[in-house]
């Protein structure tokens, strides 16, 4: 009797166990949470779509002119490295920023104690910032191309390119805004420490300032980090190839764009997992 009731039980536990969603379906659903979270926060959502584009705007209206021995204007190349920049703000920025904040509000805490499985969470992440980024990309191609004179890929090859870059550049900025969430000792304070880094990137990166008027010294700091290589890389996919003796090396080094994007969808994936955590040090 006591066997049949033992046997009984944990086939019972076994079917239950089937029963429930793998990580893949949860973070499907985590996902389009996520995404309604972040439309319904509209000011948020608001400040991280409008910021490249307004950026974009006012840099672009106010250098205007042609490069010279380029065949391109400034504003075309204010175009291309914003839209690096608006890849690196949905994900390194809106992930570092709104990961310490539910950290801080105790929300990975109890996220913890479900049995939702850890990597369930992270997906919602990645379907967040996918979506996002898709939406921010657009939209700034569309301004580019519409206001600002940029030229949208006329091959499949360069369509592929900018696939590969996109790809490489979200992820890698993803798991790094993952591993910086870990920095702030507070929720108030994550806006800080994440949009000041990413601020300066901007101006030593190629973003703001041309690459051909940045010191040499302060490029290979930027060239430590993904979005230097994205907008090198994406200036090649928009621009034509004579734009290309603007870069420090005189050309759009695909090669290398890609070894450093990929290094850093290693790098920062090891970061995660050294750093990251799900609740604040003085929680105990």
């Amino acid at each position: 009797m006591t066997t049949t009731a033992t046997t009984g039980t944990a086939d019972g536990t076994a079917e239950a166990a089937r029963a429930l969603p793998g990580a893949w379906t949860l973070g499907l659903g985590r996902g389009a949470l996520e995404i309604k979270q972040f439309v319904r926060q509209r000011d948020a959502m608001i400040f991280t779509f409008a910021f490249p584009v307004v950026f974009l705007a006012l840099f672009a209206s106010i250098f205007s002119g042609s490069v010279e021995n380029t065949g391109v204007t400034a504003s075309q190349l204010y175009a291309a490295g914003m839209v690096a920049a608006g890849i690196m703000s949905t994900s390194f920025q809106s992930l570092g920023i709104s990961i310490a904040v539910e950290r801080d509000e105790k929300v990975l805490r109890r996220l913890r104690g479900t049995p939702m499985p850890p990597a369930a969470y992270f997906l919602g992440k990645v379907w967040m910032v996918l979506a996002t980024g898709l939406a921010e990309t657009a939209v700034l191609l569309f301004v580019g191309s519409a206001l600002f004179d940029l030229d949208l890929p006329s091959s499949a090859v360069r369509w592929l390119t900018f696939g590969w870059i996109f790809a490489l550049g979200l992820t890698g900025c993803a798991l790094l805004g993952i591993a910086i969430s870990s920095l702030p000792r507070s929720g108030k304070s994550a806006s800080s420490v994440v949009v000041l880094p990413f601020l300066i990137l901007q101006f030593i990166s190629g973003v703001f300032i041309p690459v051909n008027a940045i010191p040499d010294w302060l490029l290979n700091i930027g060239a430590l980090f993904p979005l230097k290589w994205m907008c090198q890389g994406l200036r090649g996919v928009f621009l034509p190839e004579s734009a290309a003796v603007l870069e420090q090396a005189g050309s759009w080094e695909y090669g290398k764009v890609a070894l450093v994007l990929g290094a850093w969808v290693i790098g920062g994936l090891v970061l995660c997992l050294l750093t990251f955590r799900w609740k604040n040090g003085r929680d105990g």
